[in-house]
């Protein structure tokens, strides 16, 4: 039903609104009698065989909603009914900020894709922690985390460390997102050195703390194995706990789009099945070159069961969906699940 006549529908409007009008729909179909029953009756597959501890944490599934979806954690506990096992939301800075000028998503269609460049459009930390306050703990929650558009470089420690001191009590782990292409000038955030110095303080915060969070790494997709290797050593170094992979890219290769439409639609981050492959092949990498000695996240161009065990058999522990879940709807999840259990 959804991809015969919801997304049809859907796929006549701008995407950006259409992502709100979404949120709203199903906010007000869950607080229909019965209404988030029936989702969790269609969506959910709860088998205690799905279950994956990982940095401490036991997921009741290995299939995750990435961040960008829920960016002010207003809807997870909605969301949480179509059968996640984690929901990342954000990313959330310090300040709340409007993002990037409009139009900034686009959809690929024929690629199965989406380019955005929203720019960490949020409303500011003290905001998720007004949402996150109404937790009715269904499903784990990750802080994705990031600074200031308009922050100097000689702050961006502090922004990170503004927002991971005030979200730490609300969320169960975080992720340092350096690897968005949408936030201005990001180059500091690739520098080795400063990644060591920026992992080095949040675990300094994180000690702090009672409980401590798992921290983990999101990195681009365009590394090259130089670059991955760096990842490896830092991961050794820094004793951080584990790496998504990964986030969007700036590459324009091998898309159906014409180059008319790709010059039309401008700078952006390329998600959806123009990247699984990149994707896969930067997790093999890591997860082959480090002898599996960190947990890995795998996200990009899930859209299918088939797509998500690629992910987890060239090393990913955990998988991730967005685009997929646009293109594919939420009987996604089920399937990656159903597949799995089969599997076992």
């Amino acid at each position: 039903m959804y991809k015969t006549i919801i997304r049809p529908i859907f796929f006549l409007f701008d995407p950006e609104k259409v992502h709100y009008f979404t949120f709203s729909l199903i906010r007000i179909l869950c607080k229909i009698p019965f209404g988030a029953s029936i989702f969790r009756r269609l969506y959910q597959v709860n088998d205690r065989r799905l279950e994956k501890t990982l940095f401490g944490l036991t997921f009741k599934n290995p299939v995750g909603l990435a961040a960008g979806f829920d960016k002010n954690a207003v809807l997870y506990n909605e969301l949480a009914n179509f059968g996640f096992g984690f929901i990342e939301i954000g990313t959330v800075t310090p300040k709340g900020q409007i993002g990037n000028p409009k139009k900034r998503l686009f959809r690929l269609k024929d690629d199965q894709g989406i380019i955005n460049r929203m720019g960490f459009n949020n409303d500011g930390v003290a905001e998720a922690i007004k949402n996150l306050k109404k937790n009715k703990h269904k499903v784990i929650i990750g802080g994705n985390i990031g600074k200031n558009t308009n922050t100097k470089p000689e702050n961006y420690t502090q922004d990170y460390i503004e927002v991971f001191k005030e979200l730490h009590p609300f969320v169960d782990y975080f992720v340092l997102n350096v690897s968005c292409p949408n936030v201005g000038s990001h180059a500091k955030l690739n520098d080795k050195d400063y990644l060591v110095e920026l992992i080095t303080a949040c675990q300094k915060e994180n000690h702090i703390f009672k409980i401590k969070k798992p921290i983990l790494l999101k990195i681009a997709p365009d590394l090259n194995n130089i670059q991955l290797d760096e990842i490896i050593e830092l991961v050794a170094e820094t004793k951080i706990d584990g790496v998504i992979a990964s986030n969007t890219s700036t590459s324009r290769d091998n898309l159906k789009a014409s180059e008319e439409r790709l010059a039309e639609i401008g700078n952006g981050g390329v998600s959806g099945k123009p990247i699984k492959n990149q994707s896969t092949k930067v997790i093999k990498y890591l997860a082959d070159n480090s002898n599996k000695s960190f947990p890995i996240i795998g996200v990009g161009g899930i859209h299918s069961a088939e797509d998500a065990l690629e992910k987890l058999d060239a090393g990913a522990d955990l998988v991730q969906v967005y685009t997929g879940f646009i293109y594919e709807g939420p009987s996604l999840i089920k399937q990656i699940n159903k597949t799995l259990l089969k599997r076992i």
